[in-house]
């Protein structure tokens, strides 16, 4: 009878139990549907295929350095607006929102011990306006070399960046010849720079203080090139190859010496501080 009878519907998605937000994430390579917790217990690297999830700058410190060591360098660096930019959104709005979201600049700089060895290090932040490269970060970046400099430590830098920061106009290209004239001092000084490439190295970072390494690290799949992609296959009219300017084809082709998984990457960059550049570990 057809009251004793119930016909099988298909599930929705109104059907289906809400899950919090918070509480699970989709991977971006593979698709699998992640623990965040566990996640995090795996530094953001997908257990399943391996994709690099983007970090804070914050986060990457805490997986770098030893714990409790950081001393942060130039915490009273804010960007000015010296060219009254407004587009869409004036640029001092534009900054208040990152600062909003307790962001500090698109780089922090600062001392630290990296497994037992006494660094300077810069740490990029995607999540400021994109980690793109105005006045301030140019100025924290040399100041970081300048301090490396005066204390005779190595220098640690990883980079996430789209670019120059087009809201500072000539300013931000300018800040690619004063980081690049600091490093080489600290070249000519004979101390190491590590530089440290994570998704995605851009721009004018990646055309200045990021590739000019004593080793250039890389993390898997990173996008690290000058312009993107889709801009160099409208300019020369001609279809890339597979993987172009990702960290694995940029590294085939001599750009980057080795590219390096995040759970491993503090260890490897102990390893050439201590047997590349003996001497730099107490």
């Amino acid at each position: 009878m057809a009251w004793f009878r119930k016909d099988k519907k298909p599930l929705t998605a109104q059907d289906r139990r809400d899950v919090p937000t918070d509480v699970f994430d989709k991977c971006q390579g593979c698709g699998e549907i992640l623990y965040r917790e566990r996640l995090a217990q795996n530094l953001n690297v997908c257990p399943h295929c391996g994709h690099h999830v983007r970090i804070s700058a914050d986060a990457y410190l805490s997986i770098l350095l030893d714990a409790d060591t950081f001393d942060e360098l130039d915490t009273g660096l804010r960007a000015a607006d010296p060219l009254n930019f407004h587009d869409l959104k004036p640029y001092p709005e534009r900054i208040a929102a990152a600062e909003a979201k307790g962001k500090r600049e698109a780089v922090i700089t600062g001392t630290g011990r990296l497994d037992g060895i006494e660094i300077v290090i810069a740490v990029m932040d995607f999540g400021f306006i994109g980690g793109s490269m105005g006045s301030v970060v140019g100025e924290k970046v040399a100041r970081a070399a300048r301090a490396a400099l005066a204390a005779k430590k190595p220098l640690v830098i990883v980079s996430a960046s789209g670019g120059a920061r087009m809201q500072e106009g000539i300013y931000s290209l300018m800040q690619m010849a004063k980081t690049s004239s600091v490093l080489a001092r600290l070249h000519d000084a004979g101390l190491p720079f590590i530089s440290v490439l994570t998704h995605p190295t851009t721009g004018g970072v990646t055309a200045s203080f990021s590739m000019l390494g004593d080793v250039n690290l890389a993390e898997p799949g990173a996008l690290i090139g000058f312009a993107g992609p889709r801009v160099i296959e409208e300019t020369i009219r001609q279809e890339l190859p597979e993987g172009f300017q990702r960290a694995e084809f940029v590294r085939d082709h001599g750009m980057v010496d080795k590219v390096v998984d995040r759970r491993e990457m503090k260890d490897t960059v102990a390893r050439l501080l201590r047997h590349q550049f003996a001497g730099w570990s107490d």
